[in-house]
């Protein structure tokens, strides 16, 4: 089968016109889209600025507890050589008595 070269450059051109479809959006997209533009995105701001606060508490407390954990690794490490220590001299004092 052969083409002309009209058809093939009217068919061509439109195939490669480089103009992008526009994709399709589903409902929910839609729905979601118009419901930010009747509400002005003032509800998007007040809830960023919720999540905003939410987040910088929970480093907060994040912090507190990291803080916490080192002291309590710390102590952690404290215990161990006191008790090697006692667990050392009853070694030397159990041998010395054999």
């Amino acid at each position: 089968m052969c083409v002309n070269s009209t058809e093939w450059s009217a068919s061509s051109i439109h195939y490669f016109s480089g103009k992008k479809q526009k994709p399709k959006r589903s409902r929910v997209q839609v729905h979601r889209l118009a419901w930010r533009k009747r509400n002005g995105g003032k509800n998007m701001e007040l809830r960023n600025l919720k999540l905003y606060m939410e987040n910088m508490s929970i480093l907060e407390e994040n912090e507190k507890l990291r803080k916490k954990a080192n002291l309590l690794h710390q102590e952690n490490l404290a215990l161990m050589t006191e008790f090697q220590k006692k667990f050392s001299q009853l070694d030397r004092v159990s041998t010395t008595l054999n």
